[in-house]
C-alpha cells in the first residue's frame, strides 16, 4: 500500500508579504502583545513584532513591525515618547494607576495649580526614577509583576531616564489634573505621577494615559486596531487603507547617509565600511540607504571612520 506523505511540515506562505512599519491607535484593554497576535492572525504573517509597549489601561500610538520591520524594533524602543496623561491627587495605589488597589488616602482639597507647577521643575531633564512593582520590567527572568502578585518583596533599583518637557495642561480640581510629557526610553509615567504627588505631600496616582508620539510616529498617522483589522481581513488587504510606514521612513529620527550601490552589497555581505576620506558626521548613528532610497543598514560611527554595522537589511 502507498503510503502518503505528510504535509504538515510545509510552511504555509504568508497571505500578506509586507516589510514596514503599522502605525496602531492601541485602544484601552488590550495589551501591546494581544494586538501583535491579533495582527498576526489577520494578516497572516509570522514575523510580527511591536516597537514599545504600552500597559492595558494605555492607549495611543504602538509600531507594530512587519515582515523585515521587525528587524527596527530595538531602534524603535530607543526613540523618545510623548504622553498626555491625567492624575488624581491624594489618592494612591498599588499599581500607581487607576486599576490597582488604594494604598493610602491624604486630603489633597487644599493643593493649588500654582504649587503643581512649582512641583514639577524638580522632575525636568536628567532623573532617578523607580519603576512601579507592577510593571513588565524583569529582574532574576521574571517580571516585576510576577513578584508583586506573589506577595515577594523584591528590591527594585532607580533608574536613570531624562524628561525633555513636562507641562501641566489642565487643572479642573486635585483629583483631575491634565498633563504632557515628552521624555527618554524607559520612563514610567505612573513612577513620575507617584514622585510627583510623594514630593506634594498628598501621594497621587495615574487616571488615563494615552501616547501620541512614539519615536517618528504620531497619532495624526495611526489608525484604530478595529479599522486596521477590517482592512486586514479583507480577501486582497488594500495597502493603500493601512497606515503603512517604509523602513527608512520609519527610523526618519536617525541621520541618514546615502551609499553607492557597491558600498551597499558591501553592507549586505557584512563586510567592513568606513567613511571616506575627509568625511565627517555629527551624527553617531547612521542610516545607510542606496541609490533608490531603500534601507540598507543601520550602523554607528566610530572616531577611526570605521562603520560599525547595528542591523543590515535585505535588498
Amino acid at each position: 500500500m502507498a503510503m502518503k506523505t505528510p504535509a504538515t511540515n510545509r510552511a504555509r506562505p504568508d497571505r500578506l508579504a509586507l516589510d514596514a512599519v503599522l502605525v496602531i491607535d492601541k485602544p484601552v484593554g488590550p495589551t501591546s502583545f494581544d494586538v501583535v497576535r491579533r495582527v498576526r492572525r489577520a494578516a497572516g504573517m509570522r514575523r510580527i513584532g511591536h516597537g514599545g509597549t504600552l500597559d492595558p489601561a494605555a492607549s495611543g500610538v504602538l509600531p507594530i513591525c512587519l515582515g523585515e520591520a521587525t528587524k527596527l524594533a530595538q531602534f524603535l524602543l530607543d526613540a523618545d515618547k510623548q504622553y498626555d496623561f491625567t492624575v488624581c491627587f491624594g489618592v494612591e495605589t498599588d499599581t500607581d494607576d487607576a486599576a490597582g488597589t488604594v494604598t493610602g488616602r491624604r486630603d489633597a482639597g487644599a493643593l493649588g495649580e500654582a504649587a503643581v507647577r512649582d512641583a514639577l521643575t524638580a522632575f525636568r531633564g536628567p532623573i532617578s526614577q523607580v519603576p512601579p512593582l507592577y510593571s513588565a520590567l524583569k529582574r532574576a527572568g521574571r517580571p516585576l509583576y510576577d513578584y508583586a502578585r506573589a506577595g515577594e518583596a523584591v528590591e527594585i533599583a532607580a533608574r536613570p531616564v531624562v524628561v525633555h518637557e513636562l507641562e501641566l495642561t489642565s487643572f479642573a480640581d486635585p483629583g483631575a489634573v491634565g498633563f504632557t510629557m515628552r521624555c527618554s526610553k524607559g520612563t514610567y509615567v505612573r513612577a513620575l505621577a507617584r514622585d510627583l504627588g510623594r514630593a506634594l505631600a498628598v501621594g497621587a496616582h495615574v487616571t488615563a494615559l494615552r501616547r501620541t508620539r512614539s519615536g517618528a510616529f504620531s497619532l495624526a498617522e495611526a489608525r484604530p486596531l478595529d479599522e486596521v483589522l477590517a482592512a486586514l481581513a479583507l480577501p486582497e488587504p488594500e495597502h493603500a487603507a493601512l497606515p503603512l510606514v517604509g523602513l527608512t521612513d520609519a527610523l526618519r529620527h536617525l541621520g541618514r547617509r546615502a551609499v553607492s550601490d557597491e558600498v551597499a552589497r558591501d553592507a549586505r555581505f557584512g563586510r567592513r565600511l568606513r567613511l571616506e576620506p575627509g568625511e565627517s558626521t555629527v551624527e553617531r548613528r547612521l542610516c545607510l540607504v542606496d541609490s533608490r532610497g531603500a534601507l540598507v543598514a543601520v550602523a554607528d560611527t566610530r572616531a577611526d571612520g570605521a562603520l560599525e554595522l547595528i542591523r543590515v537589511f535585505a535588498a
